[in-house]
């Protein structure tokens, strides 16, 4: 399959990130596209991963659609229109336009990633004290909400909850934080039916014009979420479902983790694509379609 690293649609541009083009519709709608572009350590590759922008946009939709009666969400349609072309299949959305708040939510169920070296440190995770002696993959009595700001370039800072409510108010906080720790719970529950853990996910949130607060970007994807195997997991072996085998081999090879990035092999970029084709067939009972 032919990859899509990049878009020229004859439509403005919006916005272009590190996997998503974002073009203004119609005036009132945004047409967003999610590219084979895949990024680590905040550096995107050269490579596309076979069908990975069209999973991520797929499955998105799959979690929209069953999580509405928590929170409403920015999805308009999947349908293109004729005129636009026949690659946005599958990986382009319709979506409303929202203004996107200040900050990014992870809300964690365990202990694991940057959380967990912040914990061997200070033993806290974003400003909240943990118990003593937890261990990379102990799972939390509680999910907690870790607010972050959004970084234009480089790494979103960790912040605390003080912190968030002084950058969108409190009001607007505690509405994302309900929100979010209700989607988490949703999330982990249906995964672990389907013999996943979901150890920790970001959330974005937008305000529309008229005011209420909704859902929208990605929700529950391999880039914006950390899966485990149950099983897996039940042995003591945090087998990450997710970007996390693209960053394991990353970090064997001598590179800054800086501009410009390593050229991928062909095996690594084919097992990159198979993970996040494995993730769909779990999550949704499906196969991907990759006729």
């Amino acid at each position: 399959m032919e990859t899509i690293t990049k878009t020229d649609l004859d439509l403005p541009l919006i916005h272009k990130g590190k996997v998503r083009e974002m073009y203004d519709y119609e005036g009132d709608k945004i047409l967003m596209v999610a590219t084979d572009r895949i990024s680590a350590f905040d550096v995107v590759f050269n490579e596309g991963i076979p069908y990975k922008g069209a999973v991520l946009s797929t499955l998105s939709q799959f979690w929209f659609n069953k999580t509405q009666h928590i929170i409403p969400n920015h999805v308009i349609t999947t349908q293109m229109p004729e005129n636009l072309p026949n690659y946005l299949d599958k990986r382009a959305v319709i979506v409303k336009k929202a203004k996107p708040l200040k900050i990014e939510v992870i809300v964690r169920g365990y202990l694991t990633g940057s959380g967990f070296k912040d914990y061997k440190k200070t033993g806290m995770v974003c400003g909240i004290k943990l118990p003593e002696g937890m261990k990379d993959g102990d799972k939390f009595p509680e999910p907690i909400f870790t607010p972050s700001t959004k970084a234009q370039e480089g790494h979103d800072q960790n912040i605390t909850e003080a912190e968030a409510a002084e950058i969108i108010g409190q009001e607007k906080l505690a509405f994302v934080k309900k929100k979010c720790i209700e989607l988490y719970q949703f999330g982990h529950d249906y995964l672990l039916s389907k013999g996943l853990i979901l150890a920790d996910t970001k959330f974005e949130f937008g305000e529309l014009p008229d005011g209420p607060m909704i859902l929208i970007d990605e929700v529950l994807t391999p880039d914006s979420s950390r899966y485990w195997p149950k099983d897996q997991y039940e042995q003591g072996n945090l087998v990450s479902l997710d970007k996390q085998y693209l960053r394991n081999y990353l970090e064997t090879l001598d590179w800054g983790k800086t501009y410009p990035p390593p050229t991928l092999p062909p095996d690594v970029v084919q097992e990159v694509s198979n993970l996040y084709l494995d993730v769909y067939e779990k999550i949704t009972g499906e196969r991907f379609p990759t006729d």
